[in-house]
C-alpha cells in the first residue's frame, strides 16, 4: 500500500499556463504583472494597507526587522514555540529575542505573560498565530500601545484566518505571510510582507527595492532612481508569483478542502479526547482558522515518539513540530526566555502533526484508523487534560469565502455564518 505522506503539494490548474504568460510577455523578474495582481488580491482581500511579495515569509520578517529599526540591544518578545525566521530575522540586526510562553489551549503568546516581559530595551512584539489559529490581539495591542511598541504579526500560517472577523495580517503595524510548498496557498517559497502603518508604507518600498527609490521614479515622483537607504533582494521572480496567483485565486476553495480533512479528524478523535488519552486543538470562539495545522497533544514525550513509530510502521508520516527556540543551542547565545516557560516545553514534547493537504481521499482514513488502532492496542499513557480558554463571544465568520467577503467590504448573510 503507498505511503501516507506528510504533505503533498496541489496545483489549482492555471499554474502552469500563467508562467507560459509571464514568459509570453517578456518579463521573469521580479515585480511584473502578476507581482502586482498578487499585491493587490492581498490588499483588497486582507485589508492590509500595502503588500509586498517577497521570496520568502523570511524575507518579509527581515524586511520588518529594519522597518522597526532594531539595533544592536533591541529587545523583541516572542514565543519560543516557533521557526528560527521569527528569531533570525531580529537577532540579524543586533536584536535579543525575548521567550515568552504560550497559551495551553491554542500555544499562542500567552497574552497575560507578556507585560511582564516589558523592558525599556523592548522595542517590538511579534505574536505568531499557531496552526493559522489567531493569537488574542486585542490585549497584545493594548499593551504595545501603552508601552509604545511595534506588532509585528507572523502570520505565517494564517492566510484567511480572522481574529473577531477580521483577517490576520491586518491587526499588526506590519505583518508577514509565508507560501512555502507546506501551507495553505503556495508557491514552493515565497511570501509578503503585509504593511498597516503609514509610517513604514514609503520606507518598505524602498528597502524592498534594495534601498533605491526606483518605485517613485516609475510613478514619475522624482527625475532619476538612486541609493538612498539599506535594502536588498526581496523580490520574488515573476514566475514564482504567476504560480502564486493561480494559487490565490482559488485560496477559498484550497481552506474550505483543508477545513474538511480537518473537521473529519477532530470528529474522529473526540472520543479518544473524552477517555483522557489525548488533546485535540482548540480553536477560541472569536476566531476562524484556515485548518493549517491538524495536531494531536499526547500525555508526554514517550507517548508521543511511540504514536510516531507506530504510525511510520503503517507507512503514515507524522511529525512532531519545533523545538523551542529558548531550549536551542542558537536560543540560549542570541535570546532570553521570561520565565520557566513550562507549557512551551510540554508542546515541544507531546505535540505530533498529521498529515493535512488538498488532494487528499482515502488517506484521511488510513490515518484515521492508524491512531484509533494505535490507542486501541494500548499506546498513549496517562491521560491528558483538555485545556480550554475560550476568548470571547463567538464571531459571526465561519469559513474562507466569509473572510474573502469581509476583506472585500461585504458583510456574510445569516446563511453563511455558523460554527468555526
Amino acid at each position: 500500500m503507498k505511503n501516507v505522506d506528510f504533505n503533498v503539494p496541489f496545483m489549482c490548474g492555471k499554474e502552469l499556463q500563467y508562467i507560459e504568460q509571464s514568459h509570453r510577455d517578456k518579463h521573469l523578474s521580479g515585480n511584473g504583472a502578476f507581482t502586482r495582481k498578487c499585491q493587490c488580491w492581498l490588499e483588497n482581500t486582507l485589508g492590509c494597507r500595502k503588500a509586498l511579495l517577497t521570496h520568502s515569509c523570511t524575507a518579509a520578517l527581515e524586511m520588518a526587522a529594519i522597518l522597526a529599526r532594531i539595533e544592536l540591544g533591541d529587545e523583541v518578545i516572542m514565543p519560543s514555540f516557533t521557526f528560527v525566521s521569527t528569531s533570525n530575522a531580529f537577532v540579524l540586526r543586533g536584536g535579543v529575542p525575548v521567550f515568552v510562553d504560550v497559551r495551553p489551549d491554542t500555544f499562542n503568546l500567552d497574552e497575560e505573560k507578556l507585560e511582564a516581559a516589558i523592558t525599556d530595551r523592548t522595542r517590538v512584539i511579534v505574536p505568531v498565530h499557531y496552526a493559522g489559529v489567531p493569537c488574542d490581539m486585542d490585549p497584545i495591542l493594548r499593551i504595545a500601545e501603552r508601552y509604545g511598541l511595534i506588532v509585528i504579526e507572523d502570520a505565517a500560517q494564517g492566510i484567511l484566518s480572522a481574529y473577531k472577523g477580521r483577517p490576520l495580517g491586518s491587526l499588526g503595524h506590519l505583518a508577514a505571510l509565508s507560501f512555502h510548498e507546506t501551507k495553505n496557498v503556495t508557491s514552493g517559497e515565497g511570501g509578503a510582507l503585509l504593511i498597516n502603518d503609514e509610517r513604514f508604507l514609503s520606507r518598505a518600498e524602498i528597502i524592498w527595492e534594495k534601498g533605491t527609490n526606483r518605485a517613485g521614479f516609475a510613478r514619475g515622483e522624482v527625475s532619476k532612481y538612486t541609493w538612498v537607504d539599506i535594502g536588498s533582494s526581496f523580490l520574488p521572480s515573476e514566475v514564482v508569483a504567476a504560480f502564486l496567483f493561480a494559487q490565490l485565486e482559488e485560496a477559498a476553495v484550497l481552506i474550505e478542502r483543508r477545513l474538511e480533512i480537518w473537521h473529519a479528524y477532530h470528529r474522529a478523535f473526540e472520543g479518544l479526547e473524552r477517555a483522557g488519552a489525548l488533546a485535540r486543538p482548540v480553536v477560541p470562539e472569536v476566531c476562524t482558522h484556515n485548518g493549517h495545522i491538524y495536531y494531536l497533544v499526547l500525555p508526554n514525550l514517550e507517548a508521543r515518539t511511540a504514536l510516531i513509530a507506530d504510525m511510520r510502521a503503517r507507512g503514515i508520516a507524522a511529525l512532531f513540530h519545533y523545538v523551542p527556540l529558548h531550549d536551542s543551542p542558537a536560543g540560549r547565545r542570541y535570546g532570553r526566555p521570561q520565565g520557566v516557560l513550562e507549557v512551551t516545553r510540554g508542546a515541544g514534547d507531546r505535540l505530533v502533526r498529521l498529515p493535512i493537504w488538498v488532494g487528499m481521499g482515502d488517506e484521511v482514513g488510513r490515518v484515521i484508523d492508524a491512531v484509533l488502532a494505535h490507542f486501541a492496542a494500548g499506546g498513549g499513557g496517562r491521560k491528558v487534560p483538555r485545556p480550554h480558554i475560550p476568548l470571547g463571544p463567538p464571531t459571526p465568520l465561519s469559513s474562507a469565502a466569509d473572510v474573502l467577503a469581509v476583506g472585500r467590504g461585504r458583510t456574510p448573510g445569516p446563511q453563511e455564518a455558523g460554527e468555526p
